[in-house]
């Protein structure tokens, strides 16, 4: 029986089929890995265009010249926490803000000054024209007339704002996979639901986002001082995590996570200039404190700010984003680039 003989040709042919063969899968695999990031891409950016909004007539801060670049220049944020659940029946717009914390970037040193401001500050509210408690600007006139007294009250430009609510501290604290955090007493605190499911032992603690939040409000067993430093210690535990991410779709995740649960007026664009200040790593971070004395004398409870606390507090974010430093430039000709750096350095922090 002779052996069927297979021709040079047809090997050939049958080699470039494989190839192509193998090509087309490797293309196709290709093109449906690209498909996925793209629709993964038109899904965060969509999550960032629901979040963004620009308040009406204020483009930019009135103590800007210019609208901030992230990657460049030095920029402040504003973070604004809201209750705006249903059991409180107030909504996103008229409640009272829970959180102030005010930070501001330096790009060149790479550092974040961090600022948790008492709910109760007694301080001018300009919308009003006369004095309240900060917490209620927010009730007064939303985010816009939070802003403004956060400017009035240090004389610097407010570039950003982030408003969230609840969901959108759990959801990213989730996203994240949870923070470490240190818990200084034990708790047994209500939940984002108003139950008492919260159950914490003091010490160094692994938090998931629920956790998180409790422990960011409680002030039953100390202050609002202390409140406040928690507030910040958690914050800073949630950047310094986002930092350590490798994965791109963790920021995504992130992003996504805050939904319809996030109002800002930084675009999708400006979002990503931050993620990717905090990719070259964990920024130093400086907690601040404002000093004042607890005041009951008109009945009602107000924190009185100690006024050289709030200039001394108001020179270090003023040098942070080298505020003083362009002013004198004005009349000296210098740049101020180095010495803002350098007066950052010799700022006091609490």
């Amino acid at each position: 029986m002779k052996k069927r003989s297979v021709s040079p040709t047809k090997k050939r042919s049958s080699k470039a089929s494989l190839i192509i063969k193998v090509t087309l899968l490797f293309a196709s695999l290709v093109i449906c890995v690209t498909a996925y990031a793209v629709y993964l891409t038109k899904q965060v950016e969509h999550a960032a265009d629901s979040a963004y909004e620009e308040l009406e007539g204020r483009e930019v801060s009135t103590q800007r010249v210019e609208k901030v670049e992230p990657v460049q220049d030095n920029v402040s944020i504003l973070f604004v926490g809201v209750d705006d659940s249903d059991n409180r029946g107030q909504g996103s717009d008229h409640s009272r803000s829970d959180a102030l914390v005010l930070a501001t970037l330096n790009n060149k040193t790479h550092t974040i000054k961090m600022l948790s401001i008492p709910r109760d500050s007694y301080v001018y509210i300009p919308k009003v024209g006369y004095k309240d408690k900060i917490t209620h600007a927010h009730a007064m006139g939303g985010t816009l007339t939070t802003i403004e007294t956060v400017e009035e009250l240090f004389d610097i430009p407010i570039d950003y704002y982030v408003r969230m609510n609840f969901n959108a501290f759990i959801d990213v604290v989730d996203a994240l996979g949870g923070i470490e955090a240190e818990v200084p007493y034990a708790l047994h605190e209500l939940d984002e639901f108003d139950k008492f499911t919260i159950n914490l032992q003091p010490g160094l603690q692994h938090l998931n986002g629920s956790e998180a939040l409790a422990l960011a409000r409680t002030r039953k067993q100390d202050n609002d001082i202390e409140r406040g430093k928690r507030q910040q210690e958690i914050l800073s535990a949630i950047i310094k995590k986002v930092a350590s991410v490798k994965s791109v779709t963790k920021y995504d995740d992130v992003i996504k996570a805050l939904g319809d649960n996030m109002k800002t007026d930084m675009t999708f664009t400006e979002m990503k200039s931050f993620l990717s200040y905090l990719s070259k790593g964990a920024p130093r971070i400086d907690s601040l404190t404002l000093d004042g004395t607890d005041d009951t004398s008109t009945g009602i409870y107000y924190y009185q700010l100690n006024q050289d606390s709030v200039e001394e507090t108001k020179e270090i974010f003023k040098n942070h984003l080298g505020l003083n430093e362009q002013s004198s430039s004005l009349t000296s000709g210098n740049t101020g680039t180095d010495s803002a750096a350098s007066s950052d350095d010799n700022s006091v922090t609490e």
